[in-house]
């Protein structure tokens, strides 16, 4: 990856439901990426329960998930809150893409999360939950700033589109903190 070439990132919506703010965030997100950078975006739809007897020879669902991850230059996870953490649909796609014990294709890759939530304090708790695992997953998540989308429903039209400036403005200020992390760690990469 050269500074000329596009960064890419890949967008995963933590969330299967058509409405969802989540997937309404992600999409979101694609618009407002800045230059110099692309959102591709992988569906959960269809990803089989997790199932040790099987992740030496995953399903080709599995398969495609770890191969668009090792491709991407960085990461974009858009995560609901279920329960206080993240939902099941998501640590299943984790835990087929980190296993089998040394074939973790997260390893080493750049990340950013946001998330949008009805309630006040948005996805907090899960983001903090999924940052826990990317320690586990060698994932360098980047810090600041945080996009934790509360009240979503007054953000957001009937549409999915996202309508609140703030909101659009702290998703470009990531967008732009994740390009220039990916970018820094790569030079570091380079000088090693």
């Amino acid at each position: 990856m050269t500074t000329t070439t596009p960064l890419r990132i890949l967008g995963i919506a933590g969330s299967l439901r058509e409405g969802s703010y989540n997937r309404a965030t992600l999409r979101a997100a694609t618009e407002l990426v800045p230059d110099g950078a692309v959102i591709e975006t992988f569906e959960l739809n269809g990803l089989p329960a997790y199932n040790q007897d099987e992740e030496r020879n995953p399903p080709e669902k599995v398969r495609e998930l770890k191969r668009r991850i090792r491709e991407a230059d960085a990461l974009l996870i858009v995560t609901p809150e279920y329960n206080y953490s993240i939902p099941g649909v998501l640590k299943n796609a984790i835990d087929w893409a980190s296993r089998p014990y040394g074939d973790n294709s997260f390893d080493g890759k750049p990340a950013a999360i946001m998330g949008a939530s009805i309630g006040s304090i948005a996805t907090a708790r899960a983001q903090y939950d999924l940052r826990k695992m990317f320690v586990y997953l060698n994932v360098f998540a980047l810090n600041q700033p945080e996009v934790m989308i509360g009240h979503a429903q007054d953000r957001f039209d009937e549409e999915g589109n996202l309508i609140d400036e703030t909101t659009r403005a702290f998703i470009r200020q990531q967008l732009e903190a994740l390009i220039k992390w990916t970018r820094r760690l790569e030079r570091g990469k380079e000088g090693a």
